[in-house]
């Protein structure tokens, strides 16, 4: 160990042996949940509350998902004690499996690593609220780090053995654990921008069934179309200009994840994928299985947008034949050209084609937070309604924005309950999406949204002078529509958390709230954090502002 390094835990020592009234007079304490951490009072960015949201929710799923963990191996030891009786010729035995069970409740915990943990808040809180937590790994590269992380561990209260402290690059971390008897059962990335280094390590590390806890704030990158040469290098994949750009970077992070666990022989669960705010956070759960591996293509998708009035088609990589091989799409599922405005298409892609949600894991969360209150998570209000409006989320990938439907054909706008109404009486699904306000997301086909919209203009006409003459909308009006729609108001067009007046989008919660600047270093600044400067200041992706950002 350097002497600087011996230094600075002798300091902390000192430091623990000192009253909290002495502490807080040389550091800002800040309360969390039921975790306090300590920063020197010189640092006014390293701590961002807008990211409080991320970290109640995290908690939630993480408590969540250890609950059906649990479940699985209390099954798992059940059916091991049956074989066994079998085997031995006993008679079963209902209280033999039973106690089964029960030693697997009694003895159940699981292992945590945060891979860039910073202040360690994260960490702390993770010790302080989740139960059967065996330890967490709290790891940074920066020493300055680590010491801030042991600091405000002792200020807590809490052992070395339950937050365990470490220092090195998270990828060299988590190779090492890349053995079944030592990897953890979940891991939490959230770096200052793309997670993409990281993800070939992490799939390797975590045990089978275990959980991925992945977020990336490089917005730009991922939504827009601005970088489509670096959203390659870093996710495998090109986005595509649409209104859908926050569930698209959703699913290319996605495939991501999938086609780096495929490669060892790993598929990837989604549990539940968001949007919120300035980044996206991913909880997924990774098993191992060469059987399902072959399925990937099937859930993998190309992405058709129309340049002139934006509509889109995804497109499978493969199918399943009916002798159970696999075997390459036809397609493509488009024209040269755009059959309702005659305009060309853009290609994205490739993508995570399949379901983003685990509609009962939702539930289950759902659940959880409705039994929960403030006091467990300040952000209650919040988690209430972005879980409920994931659990009544439909399946069918992207989603359409309403006004810009509207404004494609230069007429008014329709409102939300109206046109739902419309695509309900048609016998068609529909929901909002999460991840932008006034979306809608339906298993109609393309066809069906521009008939309800030319029935919408027959009743409420346009003033063509308004629209050019080689316009998409004029085109897309040009032809009538297939059907009259029916615009009569139906009952479950008004979803339930409309209805109950949930908090299911940001709010402002301070001035100048957003992403805040990475903490300062000693060290100089690096090509890709120039990349990622100039990726996150110039222009950003629509309806939601992209500044520079930090960790917690």
């Amino acid at each position: 160990m350097s002497s600087n390094s011996v230094l600075e835990s002798k300091n902390i020592e000192e430091e623990s042996t000192e009253s909290n009234s002495n502490i807080e007079d040389k550091f800002n304490v800040i309360t969390e949940g039921k975790a306090s951490i300590l920063f020197p009072k010189s640092n006014e960015v390293f701590y961002n509350p807008v990211q409080e949201f991320n970290r109640d929710l995290s908690i939630a799923v993480i408590r969540t998902w250890s609950e059906i963990l649990r479940e699985e191996r209390e099954e798992k030891a059940k059916k091991q004690s049956q074989r066994q009786t079998q085997l031995t010729g006993e008679s079963s035995n209902v209280g033999t499996t039973n106690a089964a069970a029960s030693k697997v409740e009694s003895k159940f915990s699981y292992t945590i690593l945060e891979a860039l943990a910073a202040s360690g808040l994260r960490s702390i809180r993770y010790a302080k609220e989740l139960p059967n937590l065996k330890y967490v790994v709290a790891n940074d590269l920066d020493l300055e780090a680590v010491n801030s992380i042991k600091r405000s561990v002792q200020y807590n209260g809490l052992s070395d053995d339950l937050v365990r402290t470490s220092q090195g690059d998270a990828s060299d971390i988590m190779y090492q654990h890349r053995n079944p008897l030592n990897q953890f059962d979940a891991i939490d990335i959230d770096p200052y921008g793309t997670a993409a280094p990281f993800l070939d390590a992490a799939v390797q590390s975590v045990k089978d069934g275990g959980l991925l806890c992945v977020t990336c704030t490089d917005a730009a990158v991922l939504c827009g179309s601005n970088y489509p040469e670096k959203c390659y290098a870093n996710y495998g994949a090109i986005p595509v200009k649409g209104d859908f750009c926050h569930e698209m970077a959703l699913r290319i992070l996605l495939h991501t994840l999938a086609t780096s666990a495929s490669r060892y022989r790993r598929y990837i669960h989604p549990l539940i994928t968001l949007s919120i705010d300035f980044y996206i956070r991913v909880f997924v759960r990774v098993f191992s299985s060469p059987i399902q591996v072959k399925t990937i293509p099937c859930k993998t998708s190309l992405l058709y947008v129309c340049s002139g009035c934006h509509i889109f088609y995804l497109h499978p990589l493969a199918k399943k034949t009916e002798k159970g091989t696999f075997a390459p799409m036809t397609g493509p599922p488009v024209n040269s050209l755009c059959h309702f405005c005659g305009n060309k298409f853009h290609t994205g892609g490739p993508m995570w084609g399949y379901i983003l949600h685990d509609k009962e894991f939702v539930r289950r969360i759902l659940e959880h937070v409705k039994e929960s209150n403030t006091e467990n998570y300040k952000t209650h209000p919040r988690m209430l309604g972005m879980l409920t409006v994931v659990s009544e989320e439909i399946d069918s990938p992207f989603y359409y924005i309403l006004s810009s439907l509207a404004a494609t054909v230069h007429s008014t706008n329709p409102s939300l309950k109206q046109f739902c109404s419309a695509i309900l009486n048609k016998g068609y699904k529909f929901s909002a999406s999460h991840a932008a306000a006034g979306s809608l997301k339906t298993d109609a086909p393309p066809e069906v949204i521009w008939d309800i919209v030319r029935s919408w203009v027959k009743l409420h006409p346009v003033n063509y002078n308004n629209i050019a003459a080689n316009a998409p909308g004029r085109k897309i009006l040009g032809n009538p529509p297939s059907f009259e729609a029916d615009f009569t108001f139906h009952k479950d067009a008004d979803p339930p958390s409309r209805k109950i007046k949930l908090m299911r989008f940001q709010m402002n919660p301070q001035k100048n709230w957003g992403p805040k600047a990475r903490a300062s270093s000693k060290r100089a600044k690096t090509n890709d954090e120039d990349d990622h400067h100039q990726e996150t200041t110039d222009k950003t992706p629509p309806t939601k502002k992209i500044v520079k950002e930090t960790r917690d």
